[in-house]
Parts: structure tokens; sequence; C-alpha cells
């Protein structure tokens, strides 16, 4: 047991850890996307730097590493709580990846792919309340925050307490940890919608 959940965590980190939005935006415009706008490796970024074509294609390819390592773990690991532990070691890659300087995006989109490896109806909720705190909002980053805290929730009050639920759990938990870096550190002007003092 010890080896496959070190075995599947190290899959997820790493497949993870692929910094799609850098190398397409990097591709199609030549430049780093974390060297403007948010500073991140987003999906968002990519469509402000790059155009809906390359960000439509980091957003698929962001989702698709989240959903086969998850599914990897959920059909062939041993326990099924390794799954969850998979799906938050793909969030970690995404947002520290070992090939990018440990500098990446915020994650959403991965555990999105998580959630959709296991309970297609769980991300399709998910995106919901993402589509819908975005509208209210009118801000992607507060709306991806809370998506990752009221996620799991949601689920449950949906009836989905299986292995979801805690994909769910695991993946927003590092999702709503890596905004909050974010909030105390770098940007919380940025979220504030000010600009930084000179």
């Amino acid at each position: 047991m010890p080896l496959y959940l070190l075995g599947f965590s190290l899959l997820g980190y790493l497949s993870g850890s692929l910094p799609f939005s850098i190398w397409i935006t990097r591709l199609f415009k030549g430049v780093d996307v974390r060297d403007s706008g948010s500073g991140h490796a987003t999906t968002t970024n990519t469509l402000r730097q790059a155009g809906i074509g390359p960000g439509a294609l980091v957003f698929i390819l962001d989702v698709a590493k989240g959903f086969i390592s998850v599914w990897l773990a959920w059909h062939y690991a041993p326990s099924p709580w390794i799954t969850p532990i998979t799906a938050a070691c793909a969030v970690i890659g995404h947002c520290w990846p070992v090939f990018a300087q440990f500098r990446g995006g915020m994650g959403l989109a991965c555990a999105g792919g998580g959630l959709l490896a296991v309970s297609p109806l769980s991300f399709l909720i998910a995106a919901a309340i993402l589509i819908a705190l975005v509208l209210i909002l009118r801000h992607p980053a507060r709306a991806s925050a809370l998506t990752g805290v009221v996620a799991a929730p949601t689920l449950w009050i949906f009836g989905l307490h299986g292995i979801e639920f805690w994909i769910a759990v695991a993946a927003g938990s590092v999702v709503a940890y890596r905004f909050l870096i974010d909030w105390n550190r770098r940007y919380h002007e940025l979220w504030l919608d000010r600009k930084k003092p000179e």
C-alpha cells in the first residue's frame, strides 16, 4: 500500500506539473504567460495574452492532466482513498510545478479534471458554481477561490457523498490555500481591484 500511495501521488504531482499554459503561450506569442496579468500560469491569463484558441487548449489540457492521473488511481489503486490524495497532488503540481520553477497556476481546472474522472455530474455542478460566481462577482479570481471552498459542501447537499466529495475536499483545499497565499502576499491589491502603490 505505501508504494501504491507514493507511486500515484508522484504520478499526480508530475502530471499536474506539466505547465501547458507556459508552453502554449510561448509557442503562440513567444512570451512567458507569468510575466504579465495576474502573473500566474492559468487559462484566464492565457486568454488575455494569447487569445481564445490557445486559452481553450490550455483549459482542455489542464483538465486532462487532472483527469488522467485521477482516473488511473480510481481504477488501479488498491484503496479508494488513494484517489483523492492523487487529485490533491495533481493540483499541488499544477500550482507548484517542478517543470516550471514551482511557479504555476491556481489549480481549479486540474481539480475539475479530477472530479470529471470519477463523476461527470460533480464536474458539471462545480462548473455551474464557477460560472454563477463569475457572473455574480464579475471577478474570476474571487469566483475561482470561492468555488474551491464551496464545491465540496454543494456536492454533499446534492447527495454526492462518495469519492467525488473527498476529491472536492482534497483538491479544493489546495486551491483555497493557493489563493490564500496570494491574498496574504503579492496580489492583495489585485484582488481589491486597486493599483499597487508606487
